[in-house]
């Protein structure tokens, strides 16, 4: 056996019950594991014959690895554990990788017909990333690969994970795959909506803000915007830069609509599991509860409290990160209830990860709804590409792609046939403002503009969208000729990657 294991530190309250006769030979793993500063999250990696890694143990121990985010060591660990079994399959320790051994690697990994699953580009980077770090931590030289190197990075290198759906087929997606609805556009019999205001709402919030599906999932009630804009029907609000990928608050705005669909899912579902909890019992058995005395107002907005044991702590509200924000609790009406803003149905902060199952099976419905039974058998992604386009597939991030993409037509629409601009006006806005490119940037909360172009728009943007636009012509009394709808579905034929789908109630009548 040739095959390597991850196992990662659980958070303090997930250990479960241990066996009376300890695990792997020790007696109190939780205690033990603390002693050799493992932090929850941390990966251990098992060698084949099942015992741990020491080298391993002492780099995930390491100022390199321990100063990376918890996402970040999980993706490196996967990677690492990868190479791994290839260099153990060979009989090759990590300490004595070469050169030889990382290229037939990246070869089999990315170009050998015979891997099912190979790679791309922006996958190899990643992983080039994660090997760099090991190598250099330990000493291995010359340096089996370098991801500063030109040759050891990969040329094709942009981002697979970027993709679209039209404002009409995320309302299809939704309606069939978190209302329930049909085909022929009513609720399913039996349908169970107990979370459907809560999952609709939260989609909604993130096609309106183009939040991150962390920055999104772990906003506190107090954290809704409430500011209006002087014009417009839109609110903003602040993201706190500890949940952020770039680690910077920033000012993120979303409609009226999607934010009055958010109140009223704390009126009613929310308010509903907090009173389950309560009459059970949920809160009072929990062995963290942090309850807010206090929430200062200025540029660095500070929270205070008081926990369990009477201790009083505090910290600036930009400075929270997610799981410290679960602990936070606020005195209401029948006792403490969560600050955390989306909640399960037992009333508990609902993690941010746990969205994607959401979206899963909302996507599944989808299919049970749209496609035959034979289409169904077929796996997704060997399924024809006029089957693929009966049944939308959303995800958190192709909510926040979707914004973007809508708000790049929309502003170039206002800038060119609502405005009436002229290039030299064009010019003189976008060096006061900037152009639609950075603006969307600056919405996307990215810190260059070729960013967003290179990774989040990149299908689209060989395109010149003033020419698509120019079809939407107005009419003397401005009124559009072509709705945004038809330039959605125009632009969904004429470019790969976009989603775009007719209404089905049609066809199925």
């Amino acid at each position: 056996m040739s095959t390597w294991h991850v196992v990662r530190v659980p958070d303090p309250e997930r250990w479960g019950t241990l066996p009376l006769g300890g695990v792997l030979g020790v007696q109190d793993l939780p205690t033990a594991v603390s002693q050799i500063r493992l932090m929850p999250g941390d990966p251990v990696f098992v060698r084949p014959d099942g015992i741990v890694d020491s080298g391993l143990l002492d780099f995930v121990r390491s100022k390199e690895f321990r100063n990376l985010e918890r996402e970040s060591k999980r993706n490196y660990a996967t990677d690492i554990r990868i190479l791994l079994d290839f260099l153990s399959s060979r009989g090759v320790s990590w300490q004595r990788a070469t050169e030889q051994d990382l290229a037939d690697f990246r070869d089999w990994r990315c170009r050998a017909q015979e891997n099912p699953q190979r790679v791309g580009g922006t996958k190899w980077n990643r992983e080039a990333a994660a090997f760099t770090k090991l190598f250099k931590w330990g000493k291995v030289y010359p340096l089996p690969v370098d991801v500063s190197r030109r040759e050891d990075r990969a040329a094709d290198s942009v981002s697979a994970r970027v993709s679209w759906l039209t404002p009409r087929t995320w309302g299809l997606w939704s309606d069939v795959g978190l209302r329930g609805h049909t085909r022929a556009g009513v609720a399913a019999a039996g349908w169970d909506s107990r979370t459907e205001i809560r999952n609709t709402s939260f989609v909604q919030l993130l096609l309106s803000s183009g939040l991150r599906r962390q920055e999104g999932g772990s906003l506190l009630t107090f954290e809704l915007p409430t500011q209006h804009l002087r014009h417009g029907r839109y609110l903003h609000g602040r993201i706190a830069g500890a949940v952020t990928r770039a680690k910077n608050t920033r000012t993120f705005y979303a409609s009226r609509d999607a934010v009055g669909q958010v109140e009223a899912y704390v009126q009613s579902e929310r308010a509903w599991a907090v009173q389950r909890a309560q009459a059970a019992g949920c809160y009072d058995r929990l062995t963290t509860m942090r309850l807010v005395t206090s929430v200062t107002r200025g540029i660095k907005p500070k929270v205070e409290w008081v926990d369990a044991n009477g201790v009083v702590g505090g910290q600036e509200l930009s400075l929270l990160g997610w799981r410290e924000r679960r602990s936070l609790f606020l005195e209401g009406p029948d006792g403490p209830e969560p600050a955390w803003l989306w909640l399960t149905e037992q009333g508990l902060p609902m993690e941010p990860d746990r969205w994607n199952g959401v979206f899963r099976n909302a996507n599944l419905r989808c299919e049970s709804v749209l496609l035959n039974e034979e289409e169904r058998k077929v796996d997704r992604n060997f399924r024809l590409s006029n089957v693929r386009g009966k049944s939308p597939y959303g995800t958190p991030h192709a909510a926040r792609h979707s914004m973007a993409l809508y708000m790049l037509i929309l502003l170039n629409e206002l800038f060119e046939s609502r405005y009436g601009l002229t290039k030299a006006d064009l010019r003189d806005f976008a060096m006061l403002f900037g152009d639609p490119w950075w603006l969307v940037k600056t919405l996307l909360g990215h810190s260059d503009v070729e960013t967003t172009k290179r990774h989040y728009l990149a299908p689209v943007s060989h395109l010149q969208l003033e020419s698509i636009l120019a079809a939407a012509e107005t009419t003397a009394d401005g009124q559009d000729v072509e709705s945004l709808d038809d330039v959605f579905a125009r632009l969904a034929r004429e470019t790969q990657g976009i989603q775009d789908i007719d209404s089905l109630l049609d066809v199925a009548s």
